[in-house]
């Protein structure tokens, strides 16, 4: 029987304020977006992008120090590694062991043509062995709690629960299930049976993920699943405090006002500071263009406005535009 959403929880002896989890999303969960969203509460998880492991035992980059850098306030956090070398990934999460990771996650659902065409991501459903195989590997090789990200399967919704078995065998802590198949990539309606049948396979928690944009379909996606915990992605990308709402709604409390207009303002010039002190200026400013449509269509602002916003490549005219903004909405 699934636990009650109201009572504490835990991954593999790492405790668990509450069942709201940040997805790791390739390009947009890093540091300054985890903190932005850990910042409104209600985030019991959160996990990094996906860190290859060469890029951090072969040779280090700025680029790779901003991929791997966190926090004390960003705690807690599960590192999420891909690939298809057991050793490799195994030597990859002894080096975050070493740095003070609470959690490891190893990537074995992403859809993504360049992952999965190395035989990582999605693909390792295709290689069952070699996937239970990692994950044995991984989960040896550490003192802390391992979980691993699965679709329902390739083509067709097979493949889930008999591989859950086997990353259960293997010693997995947790597992995150993403209710489509590979081939559907993010198309069609989430499988809330397919995620069921998981978590009827396997005893340790499994975290349901995939399509939850409203407090009823995370509702509807835990009563339906029995799932212990609900990942969150994209739909954080739009709102960074949808976590705090869902963690309330499932306690039992009310809901809270959407942020008004200055205080989406502040969010834009803490998540804007952030990029900066992670990568520096000149990349901090063009990292951070990725937000600006973001934030110009939750806070109204005009089209042309926003086009000369992302034209902005220095912290000068990065500022001349925010006093644009002000001026429009007479801040």
């Amino acid at each position: 029987m699934p636990l009650s959403v109201t009572t504490p929880w835990a991954l593999g002896g790492l405790p668990l304020a509450t069942r709201a989890v940040l997805a790791p999303m390739a390009g947009y969960t890093d540091l300054p977006f985890r903190r932005l969203v850990r910042s409104f509460g209600g985030v019991g998880l959160a996990f990094s992008e996906m860190v290859n492991p060469d890029s951090i035992l072969r040779g280090r980059s700025r680029k790779v120090s901003a991929l791997v850098a966190t926090a004390p306030d960003d705690r807690p956090l599960g590192w999420q590694i891909y690939g298809t070398k057991p050793g490799l990934l195994a030597e990859a999460a002894q080096w975050f062991e070493a740095r003070g990771a609470e959690l490891i996650d190893v990537n074995m659902g992403c859809p993504q043509k360049k992952i999965c065409s190395r035989g990582a991501g999605a693909a390792l459903m295709k290689t069952p062995e070699l996937a239970v195989e990692i994950a044995r590997r991984v989960v040896e090789s550490v003192k802390i709690p391992v979980t691993v990200k699965i679709r329902l399967g390739w083509n067709a919704p097979d493949a889930a629960a008999e591989l859950a078995r086997g990353l259960e065998a293997a010693g997995a802590a947790a597992l995150t299930v993403h209710g489509r198949t590979r081939a559907q990539r993010f198309s069609g309606a989430v499988d809330l049976d397919g995620i069921r049948q998981v978590v009827e396979a396997v005893r340790v928690p499994v975290i349901a993920n995939g399509d939850v944009f409203t407090l009823a379909a995370a509702r509807e996606m835990l009563e339906r699943t029995g799932a212990a915990a609900i990942m969150i992605g994209r739909h954080t990308l739009s709102e960074p405090w949808f976590l705090r709402d869902v963690a309330r709604d499932l306690a039992g409390e009310p809901p809270l006002a959407a942020p008004c207009f200055a205080e989406r303002l502040a969010m834009m010039r803490r998540l804007y500071a952030d990029h900066i002190q992670l990568y520096g200026e000149r990349f901090g400013v063009s990292l951070f263009r990725r937000w600006i449509p973001r934030f110009a269509k939750g806070m109204g602002v005009p089209r042309p406005m926003m086009i000369a916003f992302l034209q902005a490549a220095t912290p000068a005219e990065w500022e001349a535009r925010m006093a644009e903004v002000e001026r429009g909405a007479g801040v």
